[in-house]
């Protein structure tokens, strides 16, 4: 009975300490940054020193169920707010805190239990996030404290295999103390510099240890879990580079040794696998180390002998690369491979390109052991290296994909500035670039073959493929189309034969396979064609054969999304008029015919689709919603991309417009209202393409049955509440183009001129549908006035916008609302709200909306 009374004490006291008392609501994922804004009036329990004595003394007291909540507890009290004491008191505050993880260290028996231990490291991770190094060091037991926390941190990182998340907080910790270190302005030591290099020490030996023990013993590899790998890198580069020479020297001598073992078991004649894969593992984690150190330049102040070690070090591994790259095609490990790429990808951030002076230290070591003396040389080893990958490792989907996020990211945003663009230059220059170009075929890449023992999931990555490769074909292309042809001709092959295969016998499969693959790399290209000539190229490379054949596929095989999703997907970037791409001369048609096309893929997907009828739960979406919903943002780039004149097809009885907007409807009306919200991608193509049909298109909302508008009205009254800011900033604005609409019609409806009488024929039909059923604006009045009122509105100037129109247009329903509110208010609040009324039409004209809207 007693400890059930204690576990709802301390709940309570946690609960207590929990509360979020000035209503900021953080977020309570981003633990590490949290500080608790204890009320003032509690202050003389915080100002007792038996306050933190009590709950330390239940820890060490009470069995580990009841002491993880009293370490809780003292999470909190470590995270009180500066504010609430003056420096003589925190700083007596803080000894206190201090004075109990020492005692709790030097009887570690209760760390034993997992929550515990997890408790305690968020704590320690928590004095760091809430004093500063300079106030910690001043405090009585500080150098016992800190050797005691180093040593407790060294054995958590030995036992590699327990509890990776409580580490993260004892790395959290270190990672800020040591960034601290530079601000640090009193006398007394902060003992960083001996305790750090051992911290980062034992995380390095310790991964290195764990290797064969995985290995042998067929367990989890950290490896496998990049993220938390990623993460704790990230922490420990800041770690390492205090008193950086002592780690350097242990990793040269860690990869030395460990990369000479490595060559020797290549060349003994008995060529143990498994002593080879141990070896390779532990090439990995030091590849990830030194990538690792290497990106901890640019979050640490360094030095040049800073910049020589780097050299050193980095110089270790572009040899291990030419030492993996001489065994191809033979034998390659995986995740020697991820590391280098990773390895790569830090040392470009970090010392290619403009961010450094060429006589950066890196280099004299490089140019004497590899002859690499400046960026020129490590691009070329880094193309050389992407075209390697890719010639050899097709297999291997995890390394493809990030070679080539590693070549995306190498000839990504360099437009930005004249020094990166013209480090773009010398990438178009490079031998191996100029390679890639001009053979983008299967034959010299096996990744972008279809035979039948390739996954269909491999062919994703061609579209990075395609947008790097464009990307460095538009640095020197200007309007030269003969260029473009021939980058364009294993594309053009590739086509020709999936026409004769429609035309003859038709290989389904093969013809299938390969316009999956044509589709992704065709959709990479436009991606990355961002001006009027490149993008005009392309246009009419495509336009009218090969689109013909999107289309017959489409029609063909409308029940494989593999298919399909690839086809619409590039018809939707092909709408996309980015950077004003799309912008044909005044004597073209293009944009008329390229929206043409659209519109008949859209309706011809549209009709098939439907003829599916009912769909499972578990099929609905992957066969039916998420094409719909990419038929839906293609739409709305060609409502709202500027390059089409749709009053030409009525003009001249052209049907695709209608066609198009009749599919919308038809797709839309097979979808459930849930379905609409539930699913973010179709909710996010939705609501955006309603937005551009109220702004543009009224007078084909005002057509639509009764039932279809219903439909559409309800779909806009839910998505007003919905969480994702895009939905309910849309719905707001596709209200307030209607409400403005129905506005403007009973203004002209006053002045009975006989001109108006004619125009007004649409308005006159929503006129009536609206007065028939009044019941829909006014619950979106009440949804709107509900959330402003009672709820965080995030996007309060989108909800203001319709707000006015539905109180002018419901004047009598807003008075009543108005009354039920304010009744609905506790005596005390009613004279409050009541004045907020009052204020919101203040200078209010009844008849005018767009000079109120504002206001």
């Amino acid at each position: 009975r007693q400890q059930n009374l204690a576990m709802h004490l301390l709940k309570l006291v946690l609960n207590c300490l929990n509360f979020d008392f000035i209503g900021n609501s953080a977020d309570e994922s981003a633990d590490d940054l949290c500080t608790v804004q204890i009320p003032t009036n509690w202050r003389t329990i915080f100002l007792e020193p038996e306050t933190l004595d009590l709950f330390f003394d239940l820890y060490h007291s009470l069995p580990p169920m009841l002491s993880q909540l009293a370490l809780s507890c003292l999470v909190q009290f470590a995270s009180t707010r500066r504010s609430l004491f003056s420096n003589p008191e925190r700083a007596k505050y803080l000894g206190n805190l201090i004075k109990g993880v020492k005692q709790i260290l030097e009887n570690p028996q209760g760390l034993s239990d997992p929550g515990n231990y997890h408790e305690f490291c968020r704590f320690l991770a928590r004095l760091k996030t809430n004093y500063q190094l300079g106030e910690l060091v001043v405090v009585k037991d500080y150098p016992e404290v800190i050797q005691l926390i180093a040593n407790f941190t060294i054995t958590s990182l030995q036992h590699w295999e327990f509890a990776p998340n409580s580490v993260h907080y004892l790395l959290t910790l270190w990672q800020r103390m040591v960034a601290s270190v530079p601000f640090v302005k009193t006398a007394e030591p902060h003992l960083l510099d001996t305790y750090a290099p051992e911290i980062t020490k034992a995380y390095i030996t310790s991964r290195l240890e764990c290797v064969p023990v995985v290995i042998r013993d067929g367990l989890e590899d950290p490896l496998d879990d990049t993220g938390t790998v990623f993460q704790q890198l990230e922490q420990l580069c800041t770690v390492s580079r205090c008193e950086y020479e002592k780690t350097c020297t242990l990793l040269v001598q860690l990869f030395d040794q460990n990369a000479q073992n490595y060559q020797k078991l290549l060349h003994s004649p008995s060529r143990n696998p498994l002593e080879i894969t141990v070896q390779e593992g532990r090439l990995a984690w030091l590849v990830y180390f030194v990538g690792t150190f290497v990106g901890g330049r640019l979050t640490y102040t360094s030095t040049d002998e800073h910049d020589a070690m780097d050299g050193e070090l980095s110089c270790r591994v572009f040899q291990l690369i030419s030492l993996m790259d001489a065994q191809l095609p033979q034998s390659s490990n995986e995740k020697v491979e991820l590391a280098i790429l990773w390895f790569l990808d830090q040392f470009r951030k970090t010392y290619v390109g403009d961010q450094l002076q060429h006589t950066s230290k890196v280099y004299a070591r490089m140019s004497e052991v590899l002859g690499i003396t400046d960026d020129n040389h490590v691009l070329e080893t880094f193309m050389t290296k992407i075209v390697t990958n890719l010639k050899y490792r097709g297999r291997c989907e995890p390394v493809i994909s990030r070679t080539l996020q590693f070549l995306n990211d190498l000839s990504a945003d360099f437009s930005l500035t004249p020094a990166t663009y013209s480090l773009l230059k010398k990438l178009v220059k490079i031998k191996a670039v100029k390679f890639m170009l001009q053979n983008h075929t299967s034959k010299h890449f096996p990744f972008l073959g279809i035979s039948d023992n390739y996954s269909l999931s491999d062919l994703r990555c061609r579209t990075v493929f395609y947008t790097a490769l464009t990307r460095l074909l538009m640095v020197d292309l200007g309007e030269d189309e003969d260029e473009f042809e021939n980058f364009m001709l294993p594309l053009t092959v590739s086509f020709e034969s999936v026409t004769r295969i429609f035309n003859g016998s038709f290989e389904q499969e093969e013809a299938k396979r390969m316009l999956m693959g044509l589709a992704r790399d065709l959709r990479g290209i436009a991606f990355a064609l961002n001006t009027k000539t490149s993008y005009t190229m392309l246009f009419h490379w495509i336009y009218p054969a090969y689109i013909s054949v999107l289309q017959r596929a489409v029609e063909l095989w409308y029940r494989e999304p593999a298919c399909t999703t690839p086809i619409l997907k590039l018809m939707a970037e092909f709408m996309q008029n980015r950077s004003q791409r799309l912008n044909f001369d005044v004597s073209s048609p293009n944009g008329i015919l390229l929206f043409r096309e659209a519109s008949k893929m859209i309706c011809t997907y549209g009709n098939q689709i439907l003829s599916l009828g009912t769909l499972s739960k578990d099929q609905v979406y992957p066969l039916k919603l998420k094409g719909i919903s990419i038929c839906y943002s293609a739409l709305k780039s060609a409502l709202c991309g500027n390059y089409v004149s749709f009053g030409v097809f009525k003009l001249y009885g052209d049907n695709h417009f209608d066609n198009v907007l009749q599919a919308f409807v038809k797709m839309l009306l097979s979808v459930s209202h849930s379905d609409l919200l539930q699913y973010r991608k179709l909710s996010q193509s939705y609501y955006p393409l309603l937005e551009c049909l109220t702004q543009d298109h009224m007078s084909f909302i005002t057509s639509l049955e009764p039932h279809v508008l219903i439909y559409i009205l309800t779909s806009i009254s839910e998505g007003l509440t919905a969480v994702d800011t895009i939905v309910s900033s849309s719905c707001c604005a596709s209200l307030d183009y209607i409400v403005t609409y129905l506005f403007k019609h009973l203004a002209k409806e006053g002045k009975k001129t006989l001109r108006c009488r004619e125009i007004s024929q649409d308005g006159q039909r929503l006129l009536h549908f609206m007065q028939q059923n009044p019941e829909v604006l006014q619950q979106m009045m009440s949804i709107l006035m509900n959330t402003i009122i009672f709820e965080d509105c995030r996007n309060q100037w989108s909800v203001s916008r319709p707000l006015l129109g539905l109180i002018l247009l419901n004047e009598k329903y807003f008075s009543e609302l108005r009354a039920t509110l304010i009744t609905s208010q506790p005596d005390n609040k009613r004279e409050v709200l009541d004045q907020c009324f009052r204020n919101l039409m203040e200078g209010v004209e009844q008849n005018l909306l767009v000079k109120n809207r504002d206001r």
